[in-house]
């Protein structure tokens, strides 16, 4: 004889998430391997004394590690399957009755932090990952990867002309664009634009030709990847130096596997050549960027940053 589920549900009876995840689960191991309580001292800047309580930053970062692992694309998709999820609501330390947080105060939030707290969180992982001896030092690869963005092709307009009106919309709030000048130097010896004055003994003249080797170069990492298109090669300019999208200003043309452009970003990446493969740095920046220009910034970052002396770096031919 044929069954049939009737679909009926009754009140469910008192249960602990607890209860529900599975004591292995990746999640369990993840709470258990990587405390976050770091980042709330990392943004407590971001935040005034009183008021109402916000969302706890803690939830805010495994929110986006959540992203990470489960491949998702948006905050919209996200939330919708930590709604789905026992476990990843038993990660984030919401009950079933627990309203979660809205997808668009998720945007807000990382528009609050900004680029230098993601940076400030990503390292702090690394640190965690290099004093666990995750990290081998021996051999590095460096490659690049294509996103696309969520941005179409028919959003292109005019540089100057976009330009020309961010630049109106900045002036007639003189706090945003104190804001959006900020610090280009952040590392400067004095907190102003100077270089950092080096721990070792070097002459005028020396000093002077490293000042001004590294006022002509491109500073990757302290301008986030943005090329700098006052300066051009010959009378060749790309289609990005002088169009740009109107929805996604960072995004930029780029070839994919349809013949077809599309908008959008190359995702550079230093690893680590040890069994864990660590990301040991990254650097998003428009997709015209060929991966060569911002390889060897990266590359001195990753050695500096976490003092490794590799005896070989591997990269393909690009």
């Amino acid at each position: 004889m044929m069954g049939r589920k009737a679909r009926v549900f009754a009140t469910l009876p008192p249960v602990s998430l607890e209860d529900l995840v599975p004591a292995d689960h990746f999640y369990r191991h993840l709470e258990r391997t990587l405390d976050l309580a770091f980042v709330r001292d990392l943004v407590r800047g971001a935040y005034a004394d009183t008021g109402r309580p916000s969302i706890d930053p803690v939830v805010f970062f495994k929110l986006h590690l959540v992203l990470f692992f489960e491949g998702l694309r948006s905050e919209r998709q996200l939330l919708r399957v930590v709604g789905d999820r026992l476990s990843l609501r038993w990660y984030l330390g919401y009950d079933l009755t627990d309203p979660l947080p809205d997808h668009s105060s998720l945007s807000r939030i990382r528009e609050r932090y900004g680029l230098d707290i993601f940076r400030c969180f990503f390292e702090a992982i690394v640190a965690q990952c290099v004093e666990a001896g995750l990290v081998w030092g021996e051999e590095l690869y460096i490659d690049a990867t294509k996103v696309a963005a969520n941005a179409a092709l028919d959003s292109l307009r005019p540089r100057f002309a976009v330009e020309a009106y961010l630049t109106q919309l900045f002036t007639m709030d003189g706090d945003d664009a104190a804001d959006a000048g900020g610090d280009d130097n952040p590392d400067g010896e004095d907190g102003g634009d100077g270089p950092a004055k080096l721990p070792v003994e070097l002459t005028d003249a020396a000093r002077t030709e490293l000042a001004q080797a590294a006022a002509a170069r491109q500073d990757w990492i302290g301008q986030a990847g943005r090329p700098n298109r006052d300066k051009t090669s010959g009378t060749y300019r790309r289609t990005a130096d002088f169009r740009v999208s109107t929805t996604d200003p960072d995004a930029t043309p780029m070839p994919m596997g349809d013949g077809h452009p599309h908008l959008g970003y190359q995702d550079h990446y230093v690893v680590d050549g040890g069994r864990g493969r660590i990301i040991l740095a990254a650097l998003v920046a428009p997709a015209e960027v060929p991966e060569h220009q911002p390889a060897l910034d990266l590359l001195w970052r990753a050695r500096f940053r976490w003092k490794l002396w590799p005896h070989q770096i591997t990269g393909d031919t690009k």
